[in-house]
Order: C-alpha cells, then sequence, then structure tokens
C-alpha cells in the first residue's frame, strides 16, 4: 500500500519562540516536539476520521468491485457520522460557520436555485428534486472540508486519499473491464461513463505526480509512477476525446509547475516519452475516434463510424441546449431532465450548456463566481514568496487540476462531478490555514512530527488574515 509522504518543512526555529503564558521555553519545545501522539485529545479526531472515510468511499465506490458491499449505503454512513462528529464537538471548533469562505456561500446560493428549478420543471419534477438534493450533498462535503482540515496533515492525508482511490479505480477498471469496450460500466457513479472515468483520471494526476515528487523514497516513488501509468493507460482505453484534451491542458500546465519552474528537465522528458508509449501501447481506440472527426460519415470501420456519429450527436445536443436555453432562461429544465428534452436520451457534453439549460442563467453566473474564487484563491497562494517548496508543489497540482477542469468542462456534462468542488475547498481550506498559522493560532497538532508544509520562518503578517474573507 503507497504511504502518503511527509509533506513539508520545519517548523518555526526553537530558538524564536516567545514563552506562552510564561511557560519556560523549554516546556513549549517539549510541548511542539517531545509530545507522545495521542496524549491530548483533538475534539475534531473523530468527526475528521469519518469525514476521511466519506471521501475514501466516494473516490474509491468500494461497493462496485468488493463483493457484499453493494448492499451498505457506504456514503451515507460516514457522511452522517461526519455531521455527528462535528455536533459533538460544537464550541470547541476553531473554525466557525461565521468563518465559512465566500465561494461556500455561492456554492449554497447555486444549490438554492436548482431548488425551485426542479419544483417547476416543465420536465420532470420529482426527479429533478431528487437528483438536486443528491447534488445537494457536496455542499456538506465543502463545509466540512473546511471545519475539519484544520492543519496541513489533515489536508495531505484527504488530497492523498483522492489520488490513491483514483490510481486503485484506475488499476480495478483495467482488471475487471480490458475486454469491455472503453471501459463502459465497469465501475458504477461518477466512474460509470467513460467520459466521467476520464475525466475524474486527468483530474487527479497532477496529486500523484506532486506526491512522486514530494517522496524521498524510491519505492514510495516507485508505487506513484507506476500509479500514473496505470491512470494514463486507463484514459486511454476509454478512449476519451474529451479526457485527452484535458490531459494535454492539465499536463501543460503541470509539467509548467514542476518541470520548467522547478526546473526538472527529466520530468518533461520522461512525460513525453510516457505518453508516446501509451499511445502506441493503449492510443489506437483513441486516435480512430479523432480521426473519425475529420474523415466524417466515410470514416473506415465500426469504431470510426460511431465516433462521428458521436461528433454529429454533440453538435445537435449543444443547438438542443441553446434553445431550451432561450425557452426557459431563469430556472431551466430542473436537474439532469436535459437528456428527455433532448429527444436522444443523452446530456449535452458541455458542463457550461449544462448547468445553463438545466439551472437557467443565475446558476451558470453562480457556477462560475464559485470556480472563479478557487482561482483567486490560488492567485493569492501563487504571489506569495514564502511557501516552502512542498506547499508550492500542491498549489502547482491544484493549479494544474482546475485550469484543466476548466478547458476539459467544454467537453463534457461535468457539472454535478464532485471532484472540482473538492479542488475548490482544498484552495479554501490552504489559504485559511496558512491565514491561521501566520496569526499564531494554528489548529492543535494530532501528532509529535515536526515536519509540515506551509509558511517557511516564522514571518507573520497580520494582512494574511484578509486572504479568507
Amino acid at each position: 500500500m503507497i504511504e502518503a509522504p511527509n509533506i513539508g518543512m520545519q517548523s518555526i526555529e526553537t530558538q524564536n519562540r516567545v514563552p506562552r503564558n510564561g511557560a519556560p521555553a523549554a516546556r513549549e519545545i517539549a510541548r511542539d516536539f517531545g509530545r507522545k501522539p495521542g496524549t491530548q485529545k483533538d475534539p475534531l479526531r473523530g468527526a475528521f476520521f469519518w469525514l476521511s472515510a466519506f471521501y475514501l468511499v466516494y473516490c474509491s465506490r468500494p461497493e462496485d468491485w468488493i463483493p457484499g458491499l453493494r448492499y451498505l449505503p457506504l456514503a451515507k454512513i460516514t457522511g452522517i457520522f461526519a455531521v455527528l462528529g462535528l455536533i459533538s464537538s460544537w464550541g470547541k471548533t476553531q473554525r466557525k460557520f461565521k468563518d465559512l469562505p465566500r465561494e461556500s456561500f455561492y456554492l449554497l446560493a447555486l444549490i438554492g436555485v436548482l431548488v425551485p428549478s426542479a419544483l417547476l420543471s416543465p420536465i420532470w419534477r420529482g426527479g429533478a428534486l431528487l437528483r438536486t438534493l443528491d447534488f445537494a450533498k457536496v455542499y456538506l462535503a465543502f463545509v466540512l472540508t473546511f471545519l475539519l482540515v484544520t492543519s496541513f496533515q489533515r489536508l495531505r492525508r484527504i488530497i492523498f486519499i483522492q489520488a490513491a482511490s483514483v490510481v486503485v479505480v484506475s488499476v480495478v477498471s483495467i482488471i475487471l473491464g480490458h475486454s469491455k469496450p472503453r471501459l463502459q460500466g465497469v465501475i458504477g457513479g461518477i466512474y460509470s461513463n467513460p467520459n466521467d472515468l476520464a475525466f475524474a483520471v486527468v483530474l487527479s494526476v497532477p496529486f500523484c505526480l506532486a506526491f512522486l515528487l514530494i517522496s524521498k523514497n524510491f519505492l514510495v516513488k516507485l508505487a506513484w509512477l507506476a500509479g500514473i501509468l496505470m491512470m494514463g493507460l486507463t484514459l486511454f482505453m476509454t478512449a476519451s476525446r474529451g479526457g485527452f484534451v484535458t490531459l494535454v491542458v492539465a499536463g501543460a500546465v503541470a509539467l509548467w509547475h514542476f518541470g520548467v519552474r522547478g526546473r526538472r528537465l527529466g520530468l518533461i522528458v520522461g512525460s513525453g516519452f510516457a505518453v508516446v508509449l501509451l499511445l502506441l501501447v493503449a492510443g489506437g481506440p483513441l486516435m480512430k475516434r479523432v480521426k473519425a472527426i475529420e474523415g466524417g460519415a466515410s470514416a473506415e470501420g465500426v469504431g470510426a463510424a460511431s465516433a462521428y456519429e458521436s461528433y454529429e450527436e454533440r453538435k445537435f445536443l449543444m443547438v438542443k441546449a441553446l434553445h431550451g436555453i432561450a425557452e426557459h432562461p431563469l430556472l431551466g429544465l430542473g436537474v439532469r431532465n436535459f437528456q428527455v428534452y433532448s429527444g436522444v436520451w443523452a446530456d449535452v457534453h458541455m458542463t457550461y450548456l449544462q448547468i445553463a439549460v438545466e439551472g437557467g442563467i443565475p446558476s451558470l453566473i453562480l457556477y462560475l463566481m464559485f470556480f472563479s474564487r478557487g482561482f483567486r484563491n490560488l492567485r493569492q497562494l501563487r504571489r506569495r514568496k514564502d511557501l516552502d517548496k512542498h506547499t508550492k508543489l500542491l498549489v502547482g497540482a491544484l493549479h494544474s487540476s482546475m485550469v484543466g477542469f476548466i478547458i476539459g468542462a467544454l467537453f463534457a456534462p461535468e457539472a454535478y462531478q464532485f471532484f472540482p468542488y473538492f479542488a475548490v475547498a482544498y484552495t479554501s481550506t490552504l489559504v485559511a490555514t496558512i491565514a491561521e498559522q501566520e496569526r499564531g493560532a494554528e489548529p492543535l497538532r494530532e501528532e509529535s512530527g515536526v515536519r509540515r508544509f506551509g509558511v517557511v520562518g516564522g514571518n507573520r503578517r497580520p494582512e494574511v488574515a484578509t486572504l479568507v474573507r
């Protein structure tokens, strides 16, 4: 099993510390470096455990490939226990609901628009409402992530769970679905559609690459490298054109951060070699689907003809979506109701049209405002000159993933996929954690290790607190 690498640099030098409440400096050093794990109770430990379990269940979907688990509502169980854990620690947490960032209110407002959109839907009100309530879970995940992930250690664990889970899903998909066209329906939920599977893989690759670069253990590096190759193989086996475009964009941004700015020429060369190798091994179906667009109806082969039909259908669905927006501009058709409205039972393959036609133009505006806040957080983090190298890697991975999403959303119906929302939550949490560290109000540590990622040295600037407003 891949172990999460220890991210970070040493905290503020002990000789620069000021005794607190009159305690001798030696006592402060012992408090930070000499305490055995678990000697001081963390009120959020239980809630964070269940939040981690929720991420594990959502990202790895074990009920689809481990016998017997499909009968258990694991996502609901873990989510409920995470909420109960947060309630039980009410008043003991450092972050309060009043500290929630502005993007959380944009997300809540988006859900608030989707509810009347469902209730007044001209297509299917009951179905739209149920799907809206299912999507509303992402707000709960966002709030719990912000309130419970109060340290760099915890943020690393959550991101590690997502990255490692997608590696596992990729391996399972290859094993169970190697004989199925495009890995269709091998794993359910967010991975049932080949395009959705490819999208989830690409959004997680930058995190895996960051963990590979962070780790100093050769075997761990080798494990991450193997995982990235398995994810790439999975992507090419899905033959997703939108997924490949997203990979090119996200990969280019990641190589800019990790290879060019990080001065890792070997990473750039190795990445190019890996892509060429994967294209030779498993890129045949993808290349046929790409050439089918150019070849038109005269494209040879069953797969090519099917790919061209898919291309023509997507053009038709985009035009149909524009008509739907014109007819229902305020509240749209209701979540997932465009499939019925289209007449061909298919989603429009553009996220921005999808949210606009199903939730109305106000939903599209709130959707864009939400993700713009994520990029604002990243811009503020990237401008800082005092972040250690591991934090810079994490910020680079987040930036790569989100840029890949923004471009990839032009080619896929991913308005209700949780991974992009998770990425924004990670940026909000990282900004808040750094601000707390600089204010000297870093939350309770849960283990005695002294290495972490964050701000180098003891630079404390009061204005950093404005980052979370």
